[in-house]
């Protein structure tokens, strides 16, 4: 006679015959055996599920930078806590701040997704790793980096902001690019959660906090970079009180005054003293030196040479106030600027490919004139 015995884990179903135990003197160790086949199978499923996990997260990156070209927004944003930058112009070449910027984040986050949004870009656009494009090569080059098109329409669906933009016109606003960046990396944050960084933040450590508004300034927000899970309530009343007090003339009305007043209506601002961070109904509200140290008035010291560089301890990132840079300064190799330095240290790629070695091959080309 036999008798069947089947054990069921997870999807794993195994059925062994055995003879009937209480006829075998030895049925007592044949149970222990098929106890520990038992164990290994579920074992096994175990690991196959924190496999398969394991490819929607650091591991994933592995795989980069073929399999990447085949991801949509969407898979990669629903990866988790992926770094957004955006670009609501329509050019096509990233300036070296732009390069640099998302260089510097895929290195600090380097089991992150780090999107760059490129409004100029279409579905149809044809831009690889061998495009004419220097700086497009070599961010998509890095296996963390993505590059999509902005998609305006798609981003603001579901919601308070898709009434808003299907009235607007673009062309009758007068600072669109930014009221438009205002508006998407709220969506995108709100859908998705994680970071949005300006294209003129330098990474220089990783960011601790999961929900944090940046300070300016004592009681004031920056919306140049924040942080939350998705969904946040936070996130949504900002998106709500942009519509409400939409005014695109006045500029930052939609950016850090937005994100001051909201903040405001929900916790009590005081002034930061020392390097302390402050903390309202589980947002941080982080102490300036984390990444404002040099305050837009001083913007230009970035462009200027140093007797004792900075260190930075205190901060996660730097803010080099590009819109304030209307004489379009940029980094010069072997100018010894703090820029210059902060390209050497946290984006050497974009400082060896888009600044020395275009000023070698414009040197060379000047030589050939001559």
């Amino acid at each position: 006679d036999s008798k069947q015995t089947s054990w069921k884990c997870g999807s794993v179903r195994t059925i062994i015959q055995h003879p009937c135990l209480r006829h075998d003197p030895k049925g007592p160790g044949k149970a222990r055996m098929l106890k520990k086949i038992q164990i290994c199978l579920c074992f096994f499923f175990v690991l196959g599920i924190l496999y398969e996990i394991s490819l929607l997260s650091g591991c994933f990156f592995s795989y980069m930078p073929m399999s990447k070209h085949f991801l949509t927004p969407e898979q990669v944003l629903n990866l988790g806590k992926s770094i957004i930058f955006l670009e609501t112009t329509e050019r096509l070449e990233p300036p070296p701040l732009v390069s640099c910027s998302v260089e510097s984040a895929a290195r600090i986050y380097p089991d992150r997704p780090i999107i760059l949004f490129m409004k100029g870009l279409t579905n149809d656009t044809a831009l690889d790793l061998n495009s004419s494009y220097a700086a497009f090569s070599l961010l998509s080059s890095m296996k963390n980096v993505f590059i999509f098109p902005l998609q305006m329409e798609t981003v603001f669906q579901e919601t308070p902001l898709l009434q808003w933009y299907n009235q607007v016109v673009p062309e009758q606003e007068k600072n669109w690019v930014h009221v438009s960046s205002d508006a998407s990396r709220l969506a995108l944050i709100w859908k998705y959660g994680g970071i949005y960084m300006d294209t003129d933040v330098i990474s220089i450590r990783p960011i601790p906090e999961e929900s944090f508004l940046a300070a300016q300034k004592s009681q004031f927000s920056s919306n140049g970079i924040f942080g939350f899970p998705a969904h946040h309530k936070f996130v949504w009343d900002c998106m709500e009180n942009f519509v409400l007090k939409y005014n695109g003339n006045i500029w930052g009305n939609q950016g850090p005054f937005l994100m001051t007043r909201m903040l405001k209506t929900i916790c009590n601002l005081t002034d930061f003293k020392g390097t302390e961070d402050h903390s309202c109904q589980n947002i941080s509200f982080l102490n300036p030196q984390r990444f404002y140290p040099i305050p837009y008035p001083a913007w230009g010291r970035y462009y200027q040479v140093w007797d004792k560089s900075p260190n930075f301890n205190h901060s996660y990132a730097l803010h080099l106030w590009n819109f304030m840079n209307h004489n379009r300064k940029v980094v010069v190799a072997g100018s010894n600027t703090l820029a210059e330095k902060l390209y050497k240290a946290y984006c050497p790629t974009t400082y060896k490919d888009l600044i020395q070695n275009a000023e070698q091959k414009g040197f060379m080309r000047s030589e050939d004139a001559a």
